[in-house]
């Protein structure tokens, strides 16, 4: 195997290209252009989503997609005795785990994602390792969210919330759930740009961005509730 993409249909009018890898000796031969060429078929006419690096970004625009904001992925150690927001901020809301997707999780996340995705979200929430969490405020659903081991440290994603005090508890939360002490490992968040206050919760954690991806679209960006979106669910999935 010397490369890989994936495209997922999550509905009739929106999907999501991912994992387009081709290892390094190999590239430069037109093998990924192929492989790329027979996956976007699979997406027929449905607006498609990426998250490509900034590099790539004139040969994704040959290729008819066009840019919408930049995602900045945040990481680093948290420092000792992190209080997340003072935890008497976060008195009036109720976080509760999470185990499976449901009807009121569909319907949030509806509100930052371009389709319903209930199948992926099912698998996502319950995969072995992952932590998920829902909030909730006079028993509204308020926000809800995901951290995950990966390779080095943990990734948190997503982490959808009304607001960054939602966001703070849910984050508090769901590093105390996944028994990462303070300065323990890394963790990372990837931010929409455009969402300033996810921007400076990331920074006022200590985290620094290390990576960062073009979001694009094959036409007009969909209407997403970008300030309710504090951590991408994934860079690969969407």
């Amino acid at each position: 195997m010397i490369a890989s993409i994936s495209v997922i249909n999550y509905g009739p009018s929106f999907a999501f290209l991912g994992f387009y890898i081709v290892e390094a000796p190999y590239r430069g031969q037109g093998y990924g252009y192929r492989l790329w060429r027979h996956a976007v078929l699979h997406a027929g006419e449905r607006l498609v989503g990426l998250d490509g690096v900034l590099a790539e970004q004139d040969n994704y625009r040959r290729s008819g997609f066009e840019l919408a904001y930049r995602n900045v992925r945040y990481g680093g150690s948290l420092p000792a005795n992190l209080d997340i927001g003072g935890a008497a901020c976060h008195s009036e809301i109720e976080i509760v785990p999470l185990d499976r997707s449901t009807q009121e999780i569909v319907a949030f996340d509806r509100q930052v994602f371009p389709a319903s995705r209930d199948g992926f979200l099912q698998s996502w929430i319950s995969a072995p390792g992952h932590v998920s969490r829902a909030a909730y405020r006079d028993k509204k659903l308020i926000g809800y969210g995901v951290i995950r081991p990966c390779r080095n440290g943990h990734k948190i994603g997503p982490l959808f919330a009304e607001d960054r005090q939602v966001a703070e508890a849910l984050l508090s939360d769901l590093l105390a759930g996944s028994g990462i002490e303070d300065g323990s490992g890394a963790v990372f968040l990837n931010v929409p740009e455009p969402n300033q206050i996810a921007v400076e919760l990331a920074q006022d954690l200590g985290l620094a961005p290390v990576f960062e991806t073009a979001r694009m679209y094959t036409g007009r960006a969909p209407a997403i509730a970008i300030g309710k979106i504090f951590g991408v669910t994934s860079f690969e999935l969407g």
